[in-house]
């Protein structure tokens, strides 16, 4: 019998998540695993929003301005329903905090974070503990019931919560490498991902950033950075109708 607070967040979890076949959410233990600012919270749940299959099949050779305008509202509609979430959670005693699906960094912020482009907080990491899904070859989150084309948000929780999911520790891409192949800044070299293989050994997180600069640069003259070639072109969650 499900205990009374898995009851009560997953009634209230529901209640936003509309229509619910354009969402996935789930359960992860993070103990160990956050960044020292979140010590108080030990438990997540990883929301995933579905992006539009008809934006996302045009941008197969290079990035819109509609995907770059329907990124931007996805991230907003994600962030609102992480806020009424919260707010509900709080008022039935849960103790909780959201975590945006973008990041705004002051340029004092966004120093040390250009080093490495690692952030203090990873919805990737949670998503993989809740077993939403894995990391891809070019470092996407990919999920079982979306492929890569969808956005994700994080609320972290401070009590444990009796139904975590099993976590995905390894890549389900095997010998596939279509966004290996397809993208234009070469960041990938095929190698598989699990939980003991930093990004860096299959990824060159700086190659996209510049690719996805020089994308924002021609779509919109400032900068701005923008790609989403490899969210297209991956077989999975691929709209075949």
């Amino acid at each position: 019998m499900e205990s009374l607070i898995q009851t009560n967040i997953g009634q209230i979890i529901r209640k936003y998540l509309v229509p619910a076949e354009n969402f996935i959410y789930g359960f992860a233990d993070l103990r160990g695993l956050l960044n020292p600012e979140f010590n108080d919270f030990s438990y997540g749940i990883s929301i995933g929003k579905k992006l539009d299959d008809r934006i996302l099949d045009s941008v197969e050779n290079g990035p819109t301005r509609e995907y770059y305008e329907h990124y931007r509202e996805m991230n907003l509609a994600l962030e609102k329903i992480t806020d009424d979430i919260c707010l509900d959670l709080k008022k039935n005693r849960i103790n909780c905090v959201n975590v945006s699906p973008t990041v705004v960094l002051t340029s004092e912020e966004f120093k040390p974070y250009l080093k490495d482009l690692r952030y203090k907080f990873s919805h990737k990491m949670v998503a993989t503990r809740a077993g939403l899904g894995w990391i891809g070859k070019t470092d996407l989150f990919v999920s079982k019931a979306f492929g890569p084309r969808l956005r994700l948000a994080s609320i972290l929780l401070s009590e444990s919560i009796p139904f975590q999911n099993m976590p995905i520790d390894k890549s389900r891409c095997g010998t596939c490498e279509v966004c290996v192949v397809k993208c234009p800044a070469g960041a990938a070299n095929g190698k598989l991902w699990d939980i003991c293989t930093d990004r860096d050994l299959f990824f060159d997180a700086q190659k996209c950033r510049a690719q996805c600069g020089k994308f924002g640069m021609d779509l919109f003259q400032k900068e701005t950075r923008i790609c989403g070639i490899c969210v297209s072109v991956c077989p999975l969650g691929h709209n075949k109708s």
